[in-house]
């Protein structure tokens, strides 16, 4: 008789705190989703809900200043590609990012095994990290301020290329179509090498000396022991920095915009200066939206290769 009274009250105490273990459960497993819902909440209302906007207006006829706008679906797309301004900024974007990036890849690597080779006094390669590093510090109003100086018909380039003999009178290299697309990619150069500098030369220092030594011992050269040695040690790195640099070069508006406005003629119009043109000088948001939208597909495709990489990495 005692024994089944203790199995009874046993029973009770276990089917009471059965709901107290399943709500106990119930909250580990959303506990992680609530320490997120903050950042989620400000993704959502300043990245998702502006992307959906946006996307809206590019299937509008011309929203903003038309106060009953109607629905067109893809005629804006239709349209916009078949403007030449905007396959001309295409070219342009594309000459500026790709030779920006390949430049800095280059000059980045060049500064960074300089740095890092041991040949180098301390105190000299502390003035020179100082100085390689010093874009890096200015904002990109005041690199557009500088090279505009530089680069003015009175200016300091003009004024050395003279003296030198290298032009028979001053070039405005910013105002002349031959020229300023040019001008526009080596600014953007001087202004982010840095990023890649100061990035691969953290990746050099990561790389075993040991190396080195088994490739000397094996009568590698200089050259031989970059290619089998520092450009598969430091692979990972380039392909992230070239992806990230690429995202960050085509989205580039002020320096633009600062020093050009997209003139002359266009020839420094870039997809970024030409969506702003298009919202805020002809009034077409619409066609802005959709701009924008086109941007932003090519972006999410190079952002995409970015994740995989950083997935296959980790």
């Amino acid at each position: 008789m005692t024994t089944s009274l203790s199995v009874r009250r046993h029973d009770q105490r276990q089917r009471a705190s059965a709901p107290r273990h399943h709500h106990h459960a119930l909250i580990q497993q959303l506990e992680p989703y609530l320490l997120i819902s903050p950042t989620m909440l400000v993704i959502v209302g300043l990245m998702v809900v502006p992307i959906v906007i946006v996307i809206g207006y590019s299937l509008m006829d011309n929203v903003v200043t038309n106060p009953n706008p109607k629905f067109v679906g893809l005629a804006n797309y239709t349209a916009i590609l078949s403007e030449p301004g905007f396959w001309g900024a295409a070219v342009n974007t594309l000459f500026f990012t790709v030779g920006s990036v390949v430049v800095h890849m280059v000059i980045g690597m060049v500064f960074a095994m300089m740095l890092n080779s041991k040949s180098m006094a301390r105190v000299p390669r502390a003035i020179f990290r100082a100085i390689y590093i010093l874009p890096w510090i200015f904002t990109a109003s005041v690199v557009a301020v500088l090279w505009r100086l530089l680069l003015d018909p009175s200016g300091v380039i003009n004024y050395i290329l003279i003296s030198l003999g290298m032009v028979h009178e001053a070039v405005p290299w910013l105002a002349t179509p031959s020229t300023a697309l040019l001008a526009v990619t080596v600014i953007n150069i001087w202004s982010g090498y840095p990023f890649f500098m100061i990035s691969l030369l953290a990746g050099l220092q990561g790389v075993p000396s040991d190396l080195y030594e088994a490739a000397r011992v094996d009568g590698a050269g200089f050259f031989r022991q970059f290619a089998n040695v520092t450009l598969p040690a430091l692979k990972p790195i380039l392909y992230s920095m070239a992806l990230l640099d690429l995202l960050w070069t085509t989205q580039q508006f002020t320096l633009i915009w600062a020093t050009t406005g997209g003139g002359p003629l266009g020839m420094t119009e870039m997809l970024s200066t030409f969506t702003y043109k298009l919202a805020f000088n002809a009034y077409q948001f619409s066609m802005a939206a959709t701009s924008a939208v086109l941007v932003l597909g090519a972006s999410l495709i190079v952002a995409v290769f970015y994740v995989r990489n950083q997935r296959r990495e980790a």
